[in-house]
């Protein structure tokens, strides 16, 4: 089973996600449409992105989408819509995805699934504080100050850190 992966995000999908999909769906060929991995050497004063998200992940897909089932046609067997969820309803974002994409004729009998990273991974960070900034070797002096900050002055909360953020309706995404 033929697989292609459009994901929104950044580091962790273009590093992370493929070969995540192949250890534990070994059953299936994964190939990663979007987001398109960055050509070494970062240019001066650019910022290094690599993913959309939301709305513009949607707007990337029915670009891309069109332009692979045109160069290999009858070779996907599944799209997967893979986005971070920044607190937006799952529900309303499946259906905004899959509304989309409906509108490109030459996949209508292809199958589609759409998942989130939900909670975000700044959430893991914190769930999981001990193994990962407790860890890092340019926090190790500071990490415990940091907590504090956050969990005193921020309110967020390291025995719930799934409901740290809310929704931002000017920038689409979480606070």
């Amino acid at each position: 089973m033929v697989v292609w992966v459009f994901a929104g995000g950044g580091e962790a999908e273009v590093r992370g996600l493929i070969p995540f999909l192949q250890q534990n769906f070994s059953n299936c060929k994964f190939e990663r449409k979007t987001p398109a991995r960055q050509k070494p050497g970062p240019k001066p004063g650019k910022r290094n992105s690599y993913g959309r998200t939301g709305q513009s992940l949607i707007e990337q897909i029915i670009k891309e989408l069109p332009i692979a089932l045109r160069y290999e046609p009858n070779k996907c067997n599944l799209i997967l819509v893979f986005d971070d969820l920044d607190c937006r309803t799952p529900e309303v974002q499946v259906n905004e995805i899959l509304d989309a994409i409906s509108t490109i004729r030459e996949c209508a009998d292809i199958q589609k699934l759409v998942g989130f990273a939900a909670p975000e991974v700044e959430a893991w960070i914190i769930a999981d504080w001990s193994n990962s900034i407790a860890q890092h070797p340019d926090f190790r002096g500071r990490h415990n100050r940091m907590r504090y900050w956050l969990s005193q002055e921020k309110n967020i909360p390291f025995n719930e850190p799934e409901s740290f953020s809310e929704y931002d309706e000017d920038r689409d995404c979480c606070r």
